[in-house]
């Protein structure tokens, strides 16, 4: 190795020690599922970097807007997805600048998509809900029925679902009790209704410790089985849905508590939404479809349909 090859292999050396620590300042400020999902979106722009041949710490506005263009034009991910990663850019820019390894963040001035008032996913409508939850109990597969209830009668995050265990279980002044691990590494008490606790009951049996959900081999259930499961229960109850994924029922948590007449605001706190417009975001898309004007004009010309 010459002595120019020799400089110019420790200058990339030292960049990407630079990057890494840049990295691990930025993820250092997260904890459980934020920082796994932080860490995942961030190592999207990173690997675009590469491909693009660019020093994530030398790009310049221009490159970011780039990286948003191919978000929305090459990888066509909904306007909340790319909000999503671009907040995780800035924040990424906006540390490097705060521990002095950039002057400027080159993501200050970039346009930010316009995200939807209402949310693109909808949730299941109450007869729906009420056939899959029927589906679920009937199974043979008793985790199926804990999955649907985890997900569609707690209001809990997939990764907070799957991420359970027998010892989350107890009581706490005489109600069956839940310990939840959200977003933060935040930890919180859910209470359990019967039909809950009867769901739970019957995926753990004997068991005294281990995940509450597991899949068709015993092993704990992840993302991927439990959509897998849920597509299945759709299919046999009936129920047509384009796309059926865990969240889909987290939604329907939220509109149907809705429906039931639970205020705005406590229906917020117990999905643990930070932002009530999140919550009013799942309201909205419901009411659109709801109340939508091609319903009154159908009736209003029944007699000639």
């Amino acid at each position: 190795m010459t002595i120019s090859s020799a400089s110019a292999s420790s200058a990339e050396s030292s960049d990407q020690l630079v990057l890494r620590v840049a990295v691990s300042a930025f993820l250092g400020r997260y904890r459980g599922q934020t920082r796994v999902h932080t860490e995942s979106d961030l190592r999207v722009f990173l690997r675009w970097c590469t491909e693009h041949g660019l020093d994530p710490l030398a790009a310049a506005r221009v490159d970011i807007e780039r990286y948003v263009r191919w978000l929305q034009d090459v990888r066509r991910y909904q306007p909340s997805t790319v909000s999503r990663r671009l907040s995780v850019v800035v924040g990424f820019y906006r540390v490097c600048v705060i521990d002095a390894i950039l002057e400027h963040s080159p993501a200050d001035y970039v346009r930010r998509p316009t995200v939807p008032a209402e949310s693109p996913t909808l949730g299941l409508g109450h007869l729906q809900f009420e056939a899959l939850i029927t589906t679920a109990r009937k199974s043979s597969n008793p985790n199926d029925f804990a999955l649907v209830a985890l997900l569609g009668l707690l209001g809990l995050r997939i990764f907070e679902a799957c991420g359970s265990n027998i010892a989350d279980l107890g009581e706490e002044h005489g109600h069956r009790v839940l310990r939840v691990r959200g977003k933060g590494g935040k930890v919180v008490l859910v209470p359990l209704p019967p039909a809950v606790a009867r769901a739970i009951d019957r995926a753990v049996d004997e068991r005294t410790n281990g995940p509450i959900l597991r899949n068709t081999h015993g092993r704990r259930m992840d993302r991927h089985a439990a959509t897998r499961r849920l597509k299945h229960l759709a299919q046999a109850a009936g129920i047509r849905m384009p796309r059926m994924h865990p969240h889909m029922l987290r939604h329907t948590f939220v509109t149907t508590m809705l429906d039931a007449g639970v205020s705005l605001r406590d229906v917020q706190i117990a999905a643990r939404h930070a932002d009530p417009r999140t919550t009013m975001r799942y309201d909205r898309a419901r009411k659109n479809l709801d109340r939508h004007p091609n319903y009154i004009l159908a009736a209003y010309m029944a007699s000639g349909t």
